[in-house]
């Protein structure tokens, strides 16, 4: 399986690496960060020990289409994308909030639901809801950003008490989250697609605050197939979908959801096939191009070479 899971490159100015759940992101100078999308893939909090062929390649190059889709509603860090797995940004100081926001009663929003619910992050939730409802507009429902273990629910108002975002701040990434929340769900009805959640990581420089990291790809993001949503909704059969739920639910099928005394189950070379072509059907569905993967006998070598080429230029 050529998927790299793992990186440890020494660039010219680098100060530190983070490795990440699933990217690798190099600090050069303290002021670019060369992201690596790298083919892990996690579920719960744990990443998973096989990799995904070209998942890697798939996430950078969704998000990097949708930063450029979004740039005129909100500055944003990214600055080029020198080879198919990386992104080269803006270093900004980021919020240790990731903004969450759901149109749809669904994947964990509707597991709380179910077991009685009725208040998700400070917002109020209506009685009598159905799994895959329509919120009577979309909801934003915060998470800390932990390094390990679980993000945590947070309602607005714990996170400025707590001061880890400003009012102000705080004010202008709600504003962004539902600005560009309703240009994706835009480019997804052309795409035949509903974004039904997805979520937003932002930082500050120079006093601005910009978007950070990936955007509506299917490891922050999760998509329905339009054709068929309300019929499906009506008979409450499950949702066609496009993300990385349907890992969660293999997971959950095979009594794994990372809590004490479970044992993950196999990833066998097939079934990361599998999981690579759910991918790339995504990206192709998104963003109505054709995918082309970027094939490589030594993917490591291709991707240093590309970042020294692009940093010489800086």
């Amino acid at each position: 399986m050529n998927a790299v899971t793992k990186t440890d490159f020494q660039f010219e100015g680098q100060k530190s690496v983070y490795h990440g759940k699933v990217r690798d992101v190099y600090n050069i100078g303290d002021d670019l960060l060369v992201m690596v999308a790298t083919d892990r893939i996690s579920a719960f909090d744990v990443i998973l020990p096989k990799g995904i062929p070209y998942k890697g390649q798939v996430l950078n190059q969704i998000a990097a289409k949708f930063l450029d889709a979004t740039a005129d509603i909100c500055p944003n860090w990214k600055l080029a994308t020198p080879d198919p797995m990386v992104t080269v940004g803006l270093k900004c100081e980021g919020f240790r909030v990731e903004m969450i926001i759901r149109s749809i009663l669904t994947g964990s929003a509707w597991r709380e639901y179910k077991n009685g619910c009725r208040e998700l992050c400070g917002v109020k939730l209506p009685d009598g809801m159905k799994e895959n409802e329509r919120f009577p507009e979309p909801i934003i429902t915060p998470t800390t950003k932990a390094d390990e273990g679980h993000d945590l629910n947070i309602s607005r108002e714990e996170i400025i008490a707590q001061g880890l975002v400003s009012a102000e701040d705080y004010a202008v990434m709600e504003d962004y989250t539902r600005r560009i929340f309703a240009r994706g769900q835009e480019i997804a009805a052309r795409q035949g697609l509903i974004l039904v959640d997805t979520k937003y990581e932002f930082g500050k420089r120079d006093g601005k605050v910009f978007l950070i990291d990936e955007i509506h790809t299917p490891d922050s993001s999760r998509y329905f197939y339009a054709e068929g949503y309300e019929e499906k909704l009506a008979k409450g059969e499950p949702q066609r979908q496009l993300s990385k739920e349907f890992v969660r639910q293999w997971l959950i099928e095979h009594n794994f959801m990372n809590e004490p005394g479970q044992v993950m189950p196999e990833i066998t070379d097939a079934y990361a096939q599998s999981v690579s072509e759910r991918y790339i059907e995504l990206y192709e569905h998104v963003t109505g191009e054709k995918f082309r993967p970027a094939v490589c006998n030594d993917i490591p070598a291709r991707i240093e070479k590309n970042v020294r080429d692009y940093l010489k230029t800086r």
